[in-house]
């Protein structure tokens, strides 16, 4: 488990990689690329659910 030395340790570490002036650039793109995802998981489970309910109950 990841403790909250290792945490402030990886924090530490990319503030000095990318500076303190890019890390809420770097914030935006990640928040926009999960929102991105989530609506695609969203989009095929409705494609999913949409193609289930056209077909046909032959039992």
């Amino acid at each position: 488990m990841i403790g909250f030395k290792e945490i402030l340790i990886i924090a530490l570490i990319i503030v000095v990689l990318f500076g303190a002036k890019k890390i809420p650039e770097l914030m935006k793109g990640v928040g926009s690329g999960i929102k991105e995802f989530k609506d695609a998981v969203k989009d095929e489970d409705k494609k999913a659910k949409d193609t289930k309910s056209d077909e046909p109950n032959n039992p």
